[in-house]
């Protein structure tokens, strides 16, 4: 959710912003490699404050960053990082992400369960 302000978009006080990015540290391709690999993949979300509070904050357990793998069994990894990011560097991150390579039930497992469940 953003209000406008003078033409420009901003994310409200009380909404706080986080950034999860996915990465595959464990490639089980032939060649040990993963064509998406240069490039960035963020998913940036907005949550009030008591969401944030209620939902987000106990994940990140005091830290501003948070960590999660999860495998496929098959030599494949993916990993999701949340972090606590400035309106400013979310909108940097939204620019140069690629997407989310479809893995956003990931982070909506995060969000719901603090943990990445195998998709029913």
């Amino acid at each position: 959710m953003t209000a406008s302000s003078g033409g420009c978009k901003q994310t409200p006080a009380n909404m706080k912003t986080v950034s999860f990015e996915l990465t595959m540290p464990n490639v089980g391709s032939w060649n040990g490699k993963w064509t998406g690999a240069s490039k960035k993949y963020f998913l940036i979300k907005s949550f009030t404050e008591a969401f944030f509070t209620k939902t987000i904050a106990p994940l990140l357990d005091g830290k501003t960053s948070r960590s999660w793998h999860y495998s496929w069994g098959d030599g494949w990894g993916a990993n999701v990082e949340l972090q606590i990011v400035d309106s400013k560097e979310g909108k940097r991150r939204s620019k140069v992400s690629a997407g989310f390579c479809g893995y956003e039930w990931m982070v909506e497992n995060i969000i719901r369960t603090g943990k990445i469940k195998d998709q029913e």
